[in-house]
């Protein structure tokens, strides 16, 4: 009798949430830091957040339309793609290279491997690999109204730490993409999440502090804490461990798996900041992470009670 069924490990939680209320909590999350960025970069970021949007929503909706699916638009996963790939771009993107990537994040990253809870990666950080792979000189142009020249990640590594204002890197007052730059903002949104229960601290957590002891030990610096701050602020690190690491489809849903998840973001976000060629490696590192979750999951999913690997019984 008991071979006819094959129950999962304790608890069984059933949530009221639906896919629709919790994106909506992502996007409430996101607008201190999406705010911020139209403050400080002005009203063609505005420009290039709604085209994005407008994108990504299109495109999920066409596609369906196309190959005859139910229309699911309305679960506002489409937005927040959209959302997510603008805040990760450089104000001064072509607005056509901004649309581009809303479609592959859409139609490539998502909808041809089945739609929401089928993608393999994150679709926003997907489309942006791809825009900075297909145009690397727009994606790497952060000149505009508001600021010239480079990033402070790229000024850390080529002039050193001297040559950045660690408090406008808090502040956001920089260069950088539209919604990297204020750690404050994010750090409002990343508040917002927890409290409401979108996310846990398990990734971030594991993310921030195995890169934070990376860089102390790799970096060069010493137990510099300036040189941390800096490096922590820095870049996409706070955006891409609150709002893209903890994407539910693409990352880990055991508790383990989500510590080892954020490690290995963490290492490999370390590794391309400081050994490769570019300043930055949010993207990739999450990107990379997102591929290994299967075999996350596979070891760190528990067992039934009396059962061994394999699915033998225990006799």
């Amino acid at each position: 009798m008991s071979d006819l069924y094959h129950v999962s490990s304790a608890p069984h939680v059933r949530q009221k949430d639906s896919t629709s209320k919790i994106m909506l909590l992502v996007i409430l999350a996101l607008l201190p830091a999406t705010a911020f960025g139209i403050y400080n970069f002005g009203a063609r970021a505005l420009l290039l957040i709604l085209l994005t949007v407008g994108s990504c929503v299109l495109s999920e909706f066409v596609f369906n339309v196309i190959v005859h699916k139910k229309n699911t638009i309305d679960d506002l996963s489409a937005v927040v793609t959209g959302l997510l790939l603008a805040l990760n771009l450089p104000v001064s993107l072509p607005w056509w290279e901004a649309v581009l990537g809303g479609a592959f994040a859409i139609i490539i990253v998502k909808m041809l491997f089945g739609g929401l809870g089928q993608n393999f990666m994150n679709p926003a950080l997907g489309a942006r690999c791809f825009l900075l792979i297909a145009f690397a000189a727009d994606m790497t142009n952060f000149n505009c109204d508001a600021y010239t020249g480079a990033t402070p990640l790229a000024l850390i590594r080529n002039e050193g730490l001297a040559a950045v204002d660690l408090k406008a890197m808090l502040y956001g007052t920089t260069a950088g993409t539209i919604g990297e730059t204020s750690v404050i903002a994010i750090l409002i949104g990343a508040i917002i999440l927890i409290m409401t229960g979108v996310i846990d601290m398990k990734i971030p957590g594991a993310y921030l502090g195995s890169f934070a002891l990376f860089i102390l030990i790799f970096g060069g610096h010493g137990f510099d804490g300036a040189y941390l701050t800096a490096q922590l602020c820095g870049g996409g690190l706070m955006l891409g461990a609150f709002f893209m690491a903890t994407d539910y489809v693409t990352s880990p849903i055991t508790p383990s798996g989500k510590i080892i998840f954020g490690i290995c973001c963490g290492i490999l976000t370390g590794l391309f900041r400081l050994f490769g060629a570019n300043a930055e490696g949010v993207s990739f590192a999450i990107i990379l992470s997102n591929l290994l979750v299967p075999i996350i999951e596979k070891f760190t999913v528990p067992m039934a009670f009396g059962v061994k690997k394999e699915g033998k019984k225990n006799e």
